[in-house]
């Protein structure tokens, strides 16, 4: 009976003893393994995650026209994918998840998106303001033109003015290729002049003839280029002209002027048929931060590229448009058929506001047919003589003048960048005579 109880009793021990170890086993398993599992980790916020995709942040970048009206949401850069550096420093744990690092306080890599740290900003050059242009490039005119006003003087001051001079003045001004109708108004002018006052002296004669060639000219022409907003749209200008006039060339010095003046402009490569012309015009864009529109492919439809630049023009509020087309030769009919193409495209969206028309100054009257053809396909409404320094045959000005209706409104007088200046008849005139 007693070892009955006794065995009980020993049994009863044996089973607390082990029930005991085998719960405090598990406590213990359970509070290591609390202390090894990683705390949560908590979704960014909103907030945070637009904080970390802002970095939009360029350096350098060339001047562009805003086209945010009407434009799908711009996509981030590679360098806005790129991992920021973290201090090594703990942040305070009262800090906001947002709170971003001085840029004051970064070096100047960091402070640079990865892609743009290594790029060196475009050199952006400044054009010379379109002001005293023609005050500057004077001497070059001077120094081809003024034969025509030496050989008129010479002439002129003689002993005599019989009618053997006269015809020597009229033979001198058709050489300058002032054409037959100017040259007699001039000579007419002058003939009644010393009829009125008798036998004037040499400066009485060079006054006259300054008078005589500036009533040519006519300072009275609006020669302003239509290159400011109209409403709520750019100006269009359409530049057209035959191969070798130094078109494209035109127009991207005429864009250095605009830009001189602080216009915003947008430049059309719609001269498609000519290898390397939208490459030309490009660089003369980048050169002052101004952007082209063009197609990579050879031949694309020139109207085509003339409407998405006038449509940049318009969506990016620029100032003024101008449209490079391609140097049509004037007796392909085919091809002015396709400048008359490109004007009816352009004008679906906008006016065209000018139509310049290049010509080559030395190419004299053979320049007066070509101008003609132009004027049947489009509306000239300004022309822009090149290589004027290169040719004594400045009487061209007032040919075209008389002959189109329609003013000469720039003129180039040099391969510089800056040579294209717009006209003075008053500092032409003046040159002629020097």
């Amino acid at each position: 009976m007693m070892s009955d109880v006794l065995w009980e009793i020993v049994t009863l021990i044996v089973l607390v003893v082990v029930g005991g170890g085998l719960l405090l086993l598990g406590l213990l398993r359970g509070g290591l393994g609390r202390k090894k599992a990683a705390p949560p980790v908590a979704a960014p916020s909103a907030r945070e995650a637009k904080t970390r995709g802002a970095n939009t942040y360029q350096a350098g970048s060339t001047a562009t026209i805003d086209t945010s009206k009407g434009a799908e949401p711009s996509r981030p850069s590679p360098a806005q994918d790129a991992p920021v550096a973290e201090s090594s420093a703990p942040a305070p744990t009262d800090a906001p998840a947002d709170q971003a690092t001085p840029a004051s306080e970064l070096t100047s890599d960091e402070a640079r998106p990865a892609d743009e740290a290594v790029a060196e900003a475009p050199d952006i050059e400044q054009p010379e303001s379109a002001r005293g242009r023609m005050t500057r490039l004077r001497s070059r005119l001077a120094g081809s033109n003024n034969a025509m006003g030496r050989g008129l003087l010479s002439v002129l001051s003689g002993d005599k003015l019989d009618d053997a001079v006269w015809e020597e003045v009229e033979d001198t001004l058709l050489g300058a290729d002032l054409g037959v109708a100017a040259t007699t108004e001039i000579v007419d002018g002058l003939k009644r002049r010393v009829q009125v006052d008798g036998s004037p002296s040499a400066e009485q004669l060079e006054s006259w003839l300054h008078a005589e060639l500036l009533a040519q000219v006519d300072p009275t022409m609006d020669r302003r280029i239509a290159a400011s907003r109209i409403g709520d749209r750019p100006a269009v200008v359409m530049v057209v002209g035959v191969n070798g006039t130094g078109k494209t060339t035109t127009v991207g010095k005429l864009a250095r002027v605009l830009v001189a003046e602080h216009k915003n402009v947008v430049l059309g490569a719609a001269d498609t048929f000519r290898a390397a012309a939208a490459d030309q015009l490009e660089t003369w864009g980048a050169r002052v931060g101004v952007p082209t529109v063009r197609s990579d492919k050879d031949g694309a439809d020139p109207a085509a590229v003339a409407f998405d630049a006038v449509k940049q023009g318009i969506d990016g509020e620029a100032d003024v448009v101008l449209v490079d087309t391609a140097g049509r030769l004037h007796n392909k009919v085919g091809l002015m058929d396709e400048l008359s193409k490109v004007k009816r495209v352009i004008e679906k969206q906008s006016p065209i506001d000018e139509c310049l028309l290049v010509l080559d100054a030395t190419t004299g009257q053979n320049g007066m047919r070509q101008a003609e053809i132009f004027a049947q396909a489009v509306n000239v409404t300004g022309v822009v003589l090149t290589k004027l320094d290169g040719t004594a045959k400045g009487g061209i000005v007032v040919l075209v003048q008389r002959e189109l209706g329609v003013p000469v409104k720039l003129v180039g007088l040099g391969e510089g960048a800056d040579d294209l200046a717009p006209f003075d008849a008053n500092a032409f005139v003046n040159a002629v005579l020097d």
